[in-house]
Formats: structure tokens, C-alpha cells, sequence
């Protein structure tokens, strides 16, 4: 039996180079997604024509029991997850105070932290009758540093890290290698932040930074990071670490 990483959010940029990575490797992927059966379809095809095996489901991680009957399914259907990506952004733009509605501000929480919370309550208990486990969690500046118009994002992602150290801190003892992954950075994601910025602002963004310029965080080299961490040896574990492009300052230099 394959080692299964299930993504939960498998779009085509983070989410679906790192489920191809891991599927390269031996891996068997459950790749979840909002919306956009085509682009799901897609991602499997790609990886069955590689020679790897996928399965893809349409997950509202928004509707109550849905990642909770969908981690239940994987483990009961197909195999006991091992590397589990919780890869769902929390992004609703740039908005003011008085912009923020309470419905758009409880949003980003329930996406980012919340949807979070409700897997590790899920898979952390089994991983942990296994004695072993990593869960990836993608995350952003914003984690680290609040903005003008960024009030849901920023408490969001703040969530996010605090509840990633809560999980090291009860599980890694028992086998469970939790890893807060910050992207401190533009991504070249065509279905991410091309369609935040539009297609005309992104595709300007490649032209300037891209390319041979290094300066867009490519999601296939973040791939690779990523299966590198799932890898590790638990005596010399990272729990958290930032990926920018070479030309970007920091998020503490700003």
C-alpha cells in the first residue's frame, strides 16, 4: 500500500506541485478543492500520466463536516494519511475597517484557523495511534505582521501560526511533525494571485519579476522544500521556516 498525502486546497499552484512531488516519490494524493472540477480533473490526469496514482474531491471547506467526513473517507477508503497539507488561503484583498464586514472578517477565520482546528482534530488522534505524521501548512506575511486593510487576514494567519506551535507543542512527542510554512512572498500561481490581481496586473508582474529573474516564489520549487520537510528526521525537526525569492526583503525588513 502507498503512503497517502491528502492537500486540502489543490489548486494549481502550491497545492498541486506538491501533490505531483509527492506523488513522484511514491506517494498516492487526495487532492481537495473548493470548486473547478475541471482544473481538478486536470491535476489527476497529470498525475496518472506521470505514473502516479490521485484521487480528487470537491471540498467546501466551509460547510460544517465536510473536511471531517472527507479525512474519515481517505482513511477508511483509501489508506491512513500520512502527510496531510492543509493549503486553504484566507485572502478576501484589501479592505478598511468600516469595508470588513463581520461575515467577511468570521470568513477568513474559518478558512485559515478554524478549518485547521477541525482537521488536526480528525487526523492528529489517528496519526498519533500510529505514532507518526506531518501535517504542511501553508502560510503568509501576514502571519507575522498585520496591515492596513488586511484586519481578517492578518488575524487569520495569526491563528494560524499560534495554533500550528499549540499542535507541536501537544503532538510532536507523540510522532507528529507540524510545520507552519510561510510564504513571504508573490507566488507565479495563475489561479491565485493571478486572479486576486486580474490577468492583465499579473501577467505585467511575470514580465517584470519572472522568468529568468527569480523573483516570483515558483510553486514547484516550494515543492520541493516542502517534501524536504515531510522527510526529516525527528531529532532535527523545523517547525517553521519562510521561502522568498532572492530579490525580496524580508518581512522583518519592511
Amino acid at each position: 500500500m502507498k503512503p497517502v498525502c491528502m492537500v486540502i486546497g489543490a489548486g494549481a499552484g502550491i497545492g498541486g506541485h506538491v501533490a505531483k512531488r509527492f506523488a513522484a516519490e511514491g506517494y498516492h494524493v487526495v487532492l481537495c478543492r473548493r470548486s473547478n472540477v475541471e482544473g481538478l480533473e486536470s491535476l489527476v490526469n497529470d498525475i496518472e500520466r506521470d505514473g502516479g496514482s490521485a484521487n480528487g474531491y470537491l471540498l467546501d471547506a466551509s460547510q460544517d463536516n465536510a473536511i471531517e467526513t472527507r479525512i474519515a473517507q481517505v482513511e477508511a477508503e483509501i489508506g491512513p494519511i500520512e502527510v496531510l497539507l492543509y493549503n486553504l488561503g484566507a485572502q478576501i484583498g484589501n479592505r478598511s475597517l468600516e469595508q470588513t464586514s463581520y461575515k467577511a472578517f468570521e470568513l477568513g477565520w474559518r478558512l485559515a484557523t478554524f478549518g485547521l482546528f477541525r482537521a488536526a482534530s480528525v487526523v492528529c488522534p489517528l496519526m498519533a495511534s500510529r505514532g507518526k505524521g506531518v501535517i504542511l501548512v501553508t502560510s503568509a506575511t501576514a502571519a507575522m505582521r498585520g496591515n492596513a486593510g488586511q484586519h481578517s487576514h492578518a488575524a487569520a494567519m495569526g491563528g494560524r501560526r499560534l495554533l500550528c506551535q499549540s499542535l507541536n507543542a501537544e503532538y510532536a512527542r507523540q510522532g507528529i511533525h507540524v510545520v507552519h510554512v510561510l510564504i513571504d512572498g508573490a507566488v507565479d500561481a495563475p489561479d491565485t494571485l493571478g486572479k486576486m490581481l486580474g490577468a492583465a496586473v499579473f501577467e505585467e508582474l511575470r514580465a517584470k519579476h519572472g522568468g529568468d529573474k527569480d523573483g516570483l516564489l515558483l510553486p514547484e520549487k516550494i515543492a520541493d522544500t516542502y517534501f524536504h520537510l515531510a522527510q526529516q528526521h525527528r531529532s532535527a525537526w523545523t517547525h517553521e521556516l519562510d521561502l522568498r525569492a532572492h530579490t525580496d526583503l524580508a518581512w522583518w525588513n519592511h
